[in-house]
């Protein structure tokens, strides 16, 4: 693979820390700025609502942009707003720079995305939007474990001076390592960009990308309470646990990358099923410790191995003008269902059937996806099968 892919993985490890470290922190946040742990964990939330803000607001905005020159503009974007936070005197200066930096993370994968696959050979397209991906699952494994530690060391704003430092060093290497665009996208504006977002095949691949990481999300939320209520772990194996959840994301993200090259299709259909049948499991394994730790493991493999083939599937669906922004929205897309999968999680917990049914509630979400990515796979079939008969009865006897 070209070592230009391995830049954009460094971009993609400093978002993934910036938007998932907070989590670790949020008891020094709220100590630190006076507020609640409650209104310290809306900065979650309020990350992953810039993420989808972001994604139609700057494909707006940058759309003809040469596609470098727009990855350094959206690093230097994330490292100014993670300065930000480190130096955020009060907890609404803090959500502010959050938002900030949130907004680079949807176009900064949705043109990441597009560059990768110009980097490879057409059949190693969906690797390469894995190996962009890695950046994201290695810092699940190890950029948010050493940044908890550190801030719970050094105190919370260490953390995001070094994730600061991980965008300086993003930028450089992305400067140095991936070529130039030899001209900007040529033609059209924003406005036919954004026409991409008017083709039922792109919106019915948004929809499954949205309702596949609405049943990650309804699960993983929870994740934690799970495994001590339920598998009757101590809470310190928690973290040990969530390694053996970080290792599955680097399988299945690779997997299924590469599964998706040789058959795009079935791969991506294939993954929805098989993270459905994944967390309908869970609901029996988390009775068995191992069985549970087993099942974190599959789970972690299972979500991510959904990523690169629906990655792919709205990117085949948006060749030509707006390519970019529709994987830019498709980012969004993951952001919008993990935010609706923890609504959910916590609904099921709250007013439904309990803690105990929130992985098959979750199980039933990908079955959705399912339905609608088969639904537009017919009208493709459909559509050809017009197109073909179209041209045979043209054709001259």
């Amino acid at each position: 693979m070209p070592v230009a892919l391995y830049a954009l993985t460094a971009g993609a490890f400093g978002i993934g820390v910036t938007e998932f470290v907070i989590m670790g922190l949020l008891l020094q946040v709220s100590a630190d700025l006076g507020v609640s742990i409650s209104a310290a964990g809306l900065l979650i939330s309020g990350y992953a609502l810039g993420v989808v803000a972001g994604a139609p607001l700057l494909g707006a905005m940058t759309g003809r942009l040469p596609r470098k020159t727009l990855l350094l503009a959206l690093m230097v974007v994330f490292t100014l707003g993670n300065a930000a936070c480190a130096l955020a005197p009060d907890y609404w200066t803090l959500m502010a720079a959050r938002v900030l930096t949130a907004f680079a993370h949807a176009s900064f994968f949705g043109v990441g995305s597009v560059v990768a696959t110009g980097l490879v050979a057409p059949d190693r397209k969906a690797s390469a939007i894995a190996i962009m991906f890695t950046g994201l699952t290695v810092a699940n494994i190890l950029g948010v474990p050493f940044g908890t530690w550190l801030g719970q060391a050094f105190g919370w704003r260490a953390t995001f001076w070094a994730v600061t430092l991980v965008g300086i060093v993003a930028v450089a290497v992305i400067a140095v390592l991936v070529p130039r665009d030899k001209t900007a996208e040529a033609g059209g504006d924003w406005r036919s960009d954004l026409a991409v977002l008017g083709r039922k095949q792109v919106l019915f691949g948004l929809l499954t990308t949205v309702l596949s990481w609405v049943g990650v999300f309804a699960a993983f939320t929870f994740i934690a309470p799970i495994l001590t209520r339920i598998s009757g772990f101590p809470e310190a194996a928690v973290s040990p646990i969530l390694l053996v959840f970080g290792a599955g994301l680097v399988a299945g993200n690779l997997i299924g990358g590469r599964m998706a090259d040789r058959r795009l299709v079935p791969t991506a259909l294939g993954s929805l099923v098989l993270l459905a049948l994944v967390l309908f499991g869970m609901t029996f394994a988390v009775h068995d410790r191992i069985a549970a730790v087993v099942f974190v493991g599959l789970f972690g493999a299972a979500a991510f191995g959904t990523v690169a083939p629906l990655q792919m599937w709205v990117l085949e669906r948006a060749a030509g003008a707006g390519q970019a922004v529709a994987s830019s929205f498709n980012i969004g897309a993951f952001n919008l269902g993990n935010a609706i999968g923890a609504w959910l999680g916590g609904l099921v917990i709250d007013h439904g059937p309990g803690l105990g049914a929130v992985t098959w509630v979750a199980a039933l979400v990908p079955l959705a996806a399912f339905a609608v990515a088969l639904w537009s796979r017919r009208i493709d079939m459909r559509v050809v099968a017009d197109t073909t008969s179209s041209r045979t009865a043209a054709c001259p006897q």
